[in-house]
C-alpha cells in the first residue's frame, strides 16, 4: 500500500469541484462547513451553489481530500491517500505508513456539536498517517471500511 500526502496551494471552486468528481468512487462521503451550519447529508456532493464555504472534506476508502477557503474565493487542498496518484499535488514527506482504526462517532444529539449534524455512518473508520522515521502520527484521515 502506497501512502501519499500532498498539498495544492490555490485552486478555484471550479477546479476543486472537478477534482472532487475525479476522486469520487462509491461510496464517498462529504462534509462541508459554513460559518452558520454544517452539511446535513454525508452523501450530498458539493456543487457550485454551495460555495463559498469555510472548509470541507470528502473521503472514501482510498482518499481523503480536505479544502480550506483562502482569499479571493480560492481553496487550499490537502490530499491523504493510500492509492497511487498522478494528480498535480506537492508531495509532503517520503516515508509514510498507515494504520487503519475504528472510528467512534458521537451521537448527533450530543450537545457539544452543532444541531443537524448528520447521522453517523457505521462504515467509517480512521486512517493514521505515520512518519516511519519518527513514528509520529501527523494526520488522521476519515475513511470507509472495505
Amino acid at each position: 500500500m502506497t501512502a501519499f500526502v500532498g498539498v495544492k496551494k490555490t485552486v478555484s471552486v471550479t477546479e476543486l469541484l472537478q477534482l472532487i468528481d475525479k476522486l469520487a468512487i462509491q461510496p464517498s462521503y462529504y462534509f462541508c462547513r459554513w460559518s452558520h451550519q454544517v452539511s446535513e447529508n454525508w452523501e450530498t456532493v458539493p456543487e457550485e451553489k454551495h460555495f463559498p464555504m469555510l472548509e470541507g472534506q470528502m473521503f472514501n476508502e482510498e482518499w481523503e481530500l480536505r479544502w480550506k477557503r483562502k482569499p479571493k474565493d480560492n481553496y487550499e487542498l490537502l490530499l491523504l491517500s493510500i492509492a497511487p496518484t498522478e494528480l498535480d499535488f506537492i508531495k509532503i514527506g517520503e516515508t509514510w505508513e498507515t494504520q487503519q482504526r475504528d472510528a467512534y462517532l458521537l451521537s448527533p444529539t450530543d450537545r457539544r456539536f452543532p444541531k443537524h449534524l448528520p447521522q453517523p455512518k457505521n462504515d467509517i473508520s480512521q486512517r493514521y498517517f505515520i512518519d516511519k522515521n519518527t513514528a509520529t502520527v501527523h494526520f488522521v484521515a476519515l475513511t470507509i471500511k472495505k
